[in-house]
């Protein structure tokens, strides 16, 4: 009775890229776990919101912080939409913080990269009261949300001296080697900006960056695999540990949907993240 909306949900999801309410409302989540903040400022801005999510247990050991931006194409997208990754992280035993961020047409890039680092500031200054280690922050994200991730971890510019509290990246299909521009989306965000290299997350990525695991699907249209794989190669050539791992027959969203519980075992993408980040 429940594939049939879980099936419509992907496919709103395909078309935008974007959050689907439906689906998080639907699909099971993860027990052990509790939202312990909802709607905190970060920032000003009415986007500039976030929730947080850990384990019910209190054992008094500091966690990992996993700071979780989704996609949308950077026009789109709510984190309400994402209570199922917010509780399937945090009953792996990690803090997580998804923030709101600020959106195409109200702004242009580098304010969603800067409303990132905010969310990661906010989380290195309060991860503590709700359990999380704020020297052990790791930025992840899907799509749009991965490119800022990877962009906060790579590049200097947004966070400075507090960069170092980013201790690995994970990056699920993001884009980021993507200029020119050539796709409404990218042009509407970026197409602005007057040195299109240095929205790059390649031109950035380097020696002294954090670890790295980029996941792919083979079957990925929307964001070639490629991009991960020019970021990998970057980073590799800084001496950067990065691990690439690719899902057979899983596509764009299937990547994402697979941190469901119904869906987990078409692609081992939660394991694969969790493992990563207990070893940073």
């Amino acid at each position: 009775m429940i594939r049939s909306p879980f099936a419509l949900a992907g496919a709103a999801l395909l078309a935008a890229c974007s959050p689907l309410g439906l689906f998080d409302t639907l699909v099971p989540k993860d027990g052990g776990t509790r939202r312990v903040a909802a709607g905190v400022a970060y920032g000003a801005a009415a986007r500039q919101r976030l929730d947080v999510y850990a384990p019910r247990i209190r054992d008094g050991a500091r966690r990992p912080v996993v700071v979780f931006f989704y996609g949308g194409s950077w026009n789109s997208g709510t984190r309400s939409g994402y209570a199922f990754v917010g509780k399937a992280l945090a009953a792996q035993g990690f803090v997580v913080v998804i923030p709101d961020y600020r959106l195409v047409p109200q702004v242009r890039y580098p304010a969603f990269v800067e409303d990132g680092a905010a969310a990661v500031r906010w989380s290195v200054a309060h991860a503590a009261a709700y359990g999380g280690d704020p020297a052990r922050i790791v930025v992840m994200g899907h799509s749009a949300g991965a490119y800022i991730a990877a962009m906060l971890a790579v590049d200097a510019r947004w966070l400075g001296a507090e960069r170092g509290a980013i201790k690995g990246l994970v990056g699920l299909a993001g884009p980021y080697d993507f200029a020119p521009f050539d796709v409404e989306a990218s042009r509407a965000a970026f197409g602005d900006w007057p040195r299109p290299a240095e929205t790059q997350p390649v031109t950035w990525a380097g020696a002294g960056d954090p670890p790295a695991l980029l996941l792919v699907g083979d079957d990925d249209t929307v964001v070639r695999p490629r991009n991960s794989e020019a970021l990998a190669a970057r980073l590799r050539a800084g001496g950067v540990p990065v691990m690439l791992q690719r899902y057979a027959g899983i596509g764009h969203v299937g990547l994402l949907l697979a941190i469901a519980p119904p869906l987990r075992g078409r692609a081992a993408v939660l394991r694969d993240a969790a493992a990563f980040i207990r070893a940073r």
